[in-house]
């Protein structure tokens, strides 16, 4: 059951909307409908319909204005409209569809097909994301998980030299040379590691103890095996000793 929210400011268009959607096919279900875009877009930041019906000529904000006010966007929008010229911009603001009124039940037929395969095709991604990232944090020999570039990397912890604070990004840097930029604040990287391997030796800075060739006590440093020089701040200092 396909679950709609319909946003109109013209209540005859929006209960057209609502009739041809429900007699079209019993797969879907109006489970919302607004001529007010704030209510809706309430509404939205709350809920999560399987796709929006949307008007673009709208009083006080329009539809392409409420689609960037949108906090969530986890559904395809369908654009209605009566103006043909707004059918490619509608697809520019990342639209799954637009629908020329008055609405096609033919047209309509396509539209809903498309959500279908959109929502499957997003469902499938979604699901095996969650499968890899179970059976990694289950598995017996753990590998180190990171999202990064719409992609999910899986890392063995030996793999892995420092982890450096960049504000609220870090870079992982591992043996073969490559860098890995995260959208996550060090605190964050530090929870994904072992914390029998690794250690916070400074606000900036994770190191994995099985890298470290030498430790300068006097100067405050560490001497990775790939000969990085990372510094030990004083608060981390008596820590770190008393962990070697």
């Amino acid at each position: 059951m396909l679950e709609a929210v319909i946003v109109d400011d013209e209540i005859k268009a929006l209960e057209s909307l609502s009739w041809e959607l429900t007699n079209l096919s019993d797969e879907v279900k109006i489970v919302a409908s607004f001529t007010d875009a704030h209510k809706a877009l309430d509404y939205l930041a709350k809920n999560t319909p399987d796709c929006l019906f949307l008007d673009i000529e709208m009083p006080v904000m329009d539809g392409f204005q409420f689609i960037k006010n949108l906090t969530n966007t986890k559904f395809p929008v369908v654009i209605t409209t009566a103006y043909n010229q707004y059918a490619l911009k509608a697809l520019k603001n990342e639209a799954i569809d637009y629908l020329l009124k008055p609405i096609d039940s033919d047209d309509l037929s396509v539209t809903i097909e498309k959500i279908k395969k959109y929502n499957s095709r997003n469902y499938t991604a979604e699901k095996f994301e969650k499968i890899l990232l179970n059976f990694n944090s289950n598995s017996l020999d753990r590998k180190i998980t990171v999202n990064t570039d719409g992609k999910l990397l899986f890392l063995e912890a030996d793999e892995i030299l420092y982890a450096e604070s960049d504000g609220n990004y870090s870079t992982i840097f591992l043996a073969d040379g490559q860098k890995i930029v995260l959208t996550k604040k060090l605190k964050e990287v530090n929870a994904l590691l072992p914390k029998d391997s690794f250690f916070r030796i400074h606000n900036s800075f994770i190191v994995n103890l099985g890298q470290i060739k030498e430790f300068l006590k006097t100067d405050g440093y560490v001497i990775l095996k790939s000969n990085h020089k990372i510094p030990v701040s004083r608060q981390k200092k008596s820590d770190f000793l008393d962990l070697l």
